[in-house]
Parts: structure tokens; C-alpha cells; sequence
């Protein structure tokens, strides 16, 4: 690759052992992927984990000396203190939590914990170089906002914030951000839940950009911020086109960079049907309900706030946002609504953090994100997956139909 004089001078461990392996790193990323240079970054989310793997990689850079010239945002992870008032947390998972916001407050993060910061904290403009990691955060700075991220990983992300800087490959590329899928949707979109669906299909779409057509004029902000996450899960894309709604891409014809598709796709309301299923066991009782995969918004907080009000769970439901929305939801009443009926909506932590879920093991729970139940289910919960609506009315009656 072909350095600048600075980049050079990182890499030597001019600026530190902790400046110099996350350059190392950059560099064996671009060279992988035949990248001729870095370009500089303006912006930066991390998926942080709380996991021993990648807090001991991030410590690692902190003690090398490493800080971060652009400082992320981070993902969900922290609400130990929360937690730890409701159900036991074992010792060693309580001193990771800490380890890991010690170890990034450290480097410089902002301390968001928030996987939707292309919702509010963290939000790109129109063709800004940026590095993104989180499933649900890089279809939407891409295609949404029409900034440009690859699929970053934790780590590669970490590392281009402290470097500032990320090889030139993938979909920071014009004409990697075409589309080459078309995808007819002839399925009847109601809701923003059908986006989850929807997003769910990705092993019929295949590998490429898909560009979607057949779908309303006017999507929300929730059910693009469904289709991304769902998407990026199940088949791992990073970038999409919906004509007259993303950025890139006003027609078809502008979206496929005046080019024929390499295939087209037809999604019928059979297909959302047939996941839909896929995420629904015989049995309709429920022990739990989580929800908020990506973290919900305080549309959807009203949405529980509406069904719940004066009414009394049968089951434990936890409802996750960011600590924004929480603050807004006791601004607006929807907080005392959701407690009074029994649940918890609790900020900063996600369904993606083992520690806090332990006691739901091999149990059967409903939630509104196929993601959710994708991988949970990988830690023997059982989810059925509805919703908002009938996810609520299920914690309350205990079962779903």
C-alpha cells in the first residue's frame, strides 16, 4: 500500500506501540483486499461486547499508549448497576463490564452505549468516509444516509479510530455501491414488522447489493432501521438500494449504475409466512418477552406505552433503548406506564450480552426481531417472533396464538 509520510510514521511506532498495531492492523486489512491506500475517516461506531477477546484487544491498544483521533460511539453492553438490582450477576462477568468501559473511556470512546446511532448520536452525511461496525449500523449509514462504511468488524473499527484513517476498498468505492439484485416485492408491507421479515430473507436475495422495488412510498425510519438489521444478519449486507427513498439512488436505473441485474428475486407474502414460522414453535405459552433488537425508539415506546397502559404482565417483558429514549419515555409518562403494568425498560445494555439473560435459559420468550431470536436461540432460548403489538398483549396474557 502506499503510505503518507504520517501514516509511515504510525506504523514505525513514532506515535506509540498502541497507534502502531492498529496501523499494522489497517494495513494487512488493505492489503488483503488489494486496497492501494488509506483514506482519513470523520466518524467511527464500535460494537463493543464485553467479551474477553475483544476487551483484551482494546486494553492492548490502551496500553500501547493508543487514543482515539476520531472518537466512537459505542454499542449496548454496560447497565450492570440496573441489572444487579433484579437478578444476580456473577462476579467475574460484573468485573468485565467494568474492565470494558474502564478500557474505552480510556482510549477516548463517547460512551453512548447505543446500537442506533445513526438515529441520533452519530450521524453521517451524504458521502462521508466513515468506519461503522454493528450489524444494524452499516445498511443504514450506507444506503439510508448515503455515507460510506464497509462492514467493519470491532476491532478493524477500533483501530480507525485511533488511526483516523481506513484502507480504500469495498463500499467506499463507487462502483461497489451499485446495485446488481433486483428484488420485486409483491408482499403486502403494513408495518414496519414486515421490514423484519423482509430483511430475513437474505438467503433467497444472495450475495450482492439488492435494490428493492414494489414497496410504499413512504417508509419510516423503524421499518428501514428493521430491514438493515435483519438484513446484515441474514445474509450479510452492508448496503442496499430503494429507489426514491435512498440517497443513491432516485430510479432503478440510477441504482443499478445503468446496468442489467444479475438476477432478480420476486418476495412474496409466502416468504414472510414462511419465516415467520420458521421463528414459531408448536407451543403459544411464553415465559418472557425482550424486546428492542436494534434498540427501540420512543415511537415504539409509546406503541408498548398505548397497549400496556392500566393493565398487568403475566410474564416479565424488558423493552431495551438508549438512554436518550429512557429519559424522553419519563419526560412523556411512558416509563411509569410500562413499570406500573410490571415490565422494565432498561438502557445501555442489549439481548446480545450474555450475563444479563442466564435465567431465561431454556425457556420460551417472544420478541419482535428475528435477529433477537436468530441469535439467542444460540444460547437455548427459544423465542417466537411477533410484533410490537402482539409481543405486549403476549406478556400479558402469557402466551401467544
Amino acid at each position: 500500500m502506499k503510505l503518507t509520510a504520517n501514516e509511515q510514521a504510525m506504523l514505525e511506532g513514532k506515535y506509540g506501540a498502541g497507534a502502531a498495531l492498529a496501523m499494522e492492523i489497517q494495513v494487512a486489512i488493505g492489503e488483503s483486499f488489494d486496497a492501494e491506500r488509506m483514506v482519513e475517516i470523520t466518524r467511527a461506531h464500535v460494537a463493543t461486547s464485553n467479551q474477553e477477546a475483544d476487551t483484551w484487544f482494546a486494553e492492548k491498544l490502551l496500553l500501547g499508549g493508543a487514543y482515539c483521533k476520531i472518537r466512537p460511539t459505542v454499542n449496548p453492553g454496560f447497565n450492570l448497576k440496573y441489572f444487579q438490582q433484579i437478578s444476580e450477576v456473577a462476579e467475574e462477568d460484573a468485573k468485565m463490564m467494568e474492565r470494558t468501559h474502564n478500557t474505552y473511556k480510556g482510549l477516548g470512546a463517547v460512551l453512548t452505549y447505543d446500537c442506533t446511532p445513526y438515529l441520533g448520536s452519530n450521524i453521517p452525511h451524504l458521502g462521508e468516509i466513515i468506519a461503522f461496525s454493528e450489524s444494524s449500523a452499516t445498511p443504514y449509514v450506507n444506503a439510508v444516509w448515503g455515507a460510506r462504511s464497509n462492514r467493519e468488524a470491532s476491532q478493524s473499527a477500533l483501530c480507525a479510530a485511533i488511526t483516523g484513517v481506513v484502507p480504500e476498498f469495498g463500499l467506499l468505492l463507487d462502483e461497489n455501491r451499485k446495485g446488481d439484485i433486483l428484488v420485486r416485492v409483491e408482499a403486502d408491507m403494513k408495518s414496519d414488522f414486515e421490514y423484519q421479515l423482509l430483511g430475513f430473507t437474505g438467503k433467497k436475495i444472495g450475495i450482492g447489493v439488492p435494490v428493492f422495488v414494489g414497496l410504499p412510498a413512504k417508509i419510516s425510519p423503524e421499518a428501514l432501521m428493521n430491514l438493515g438489521a435483519q438484513l446484515n444478519t441474514s445474509g450479510a449486507f452492508g448496503m442496499y438500494h430503494i429507489p426514491g427513498i435512498t440517497p443513491e439512488a432516485p430510479t432503478p436505473e440510477v441504482a443499478f449504475g445503468g446496468k442489467k441485474p444479475v438476477r432478480e428475486v420476486v418476495i412474496t407474502n409466502k416468504d414472510l409466512k414462511e419465516i415467520l414460522e420458521y421463528f414459531s414453535p408448536a407451543s403459544g405459552t411464553i415465559e418472557f418477552a425482550l424486546l428492542g433488537c436494534p434498540l427501540l425508539t420512543i415511537s415504539q415506546v409509546r406503541d408498548i406505552a398505548l397497549v400496556i397502559e392500566n393493565k398487568k404482565l403475566k410474564v416479565p417483558m424488558f423493552v431495551l433503548v438508549n438512554s436518550l429514549t429512557k429519559e424522553l419515555a419519563k419526560r412523556m409518562g411512558y416509563l411509569d406506564a410500562i413499570r406500573e403494568a410490571g415490565g422494565h425498560l432498561v438502557e445501555d445494555t442489549c439481548m446480545d450480552q450474555p450475563p444479563f439473560w442466564h435465567s431465561f435459559k431454556g425457556k420460551v420468550g417472544v420478541t419482535e426481531s428475528p435477529k433477537c431470536a436468530f441469535y439467542m436461540n444460540r444460547r437455548e432460548m427459544t423465542y417466537i417472533v411477533r410484533d410490537i403489538e402482539t409481543c405486549v398483549e403476549a406478556a400479558i396474557k402469557g402466551e401467544v396464538k
